[in-house]
């Protein structure tokens, strides 16, 4: 997901996103884990979509 795309969203799609982009990392963790991945990468950009927007739900929270 994009910046853009993270501001634009509600709060509740936000949550929603969170939610799905953290059980597909732990998904491709434990696929990586019994058989290396095609392409490692993907692990670390779930790490740092799942970090954007928890930032972006964090923000909200303090205004």
């Amino acid at each position: 997901m994009k910046q853009s795309e993270i501001n634009q969203a509600s709060t509740a799609e936000l949550q929603e996103k969170l939610a799905e982009t953290r059980q597909a990392y732990s998904d491709l963790k434990m696929a990586h884990t019994i058989s290396p991945l095609e392409n490692p990468i993907q692990l670390r950009a779930h790490r740092k979509a799942i970090a954007r927007i928890a930032t972006e739900l964090t923000n909200r929270k303090e205004q």
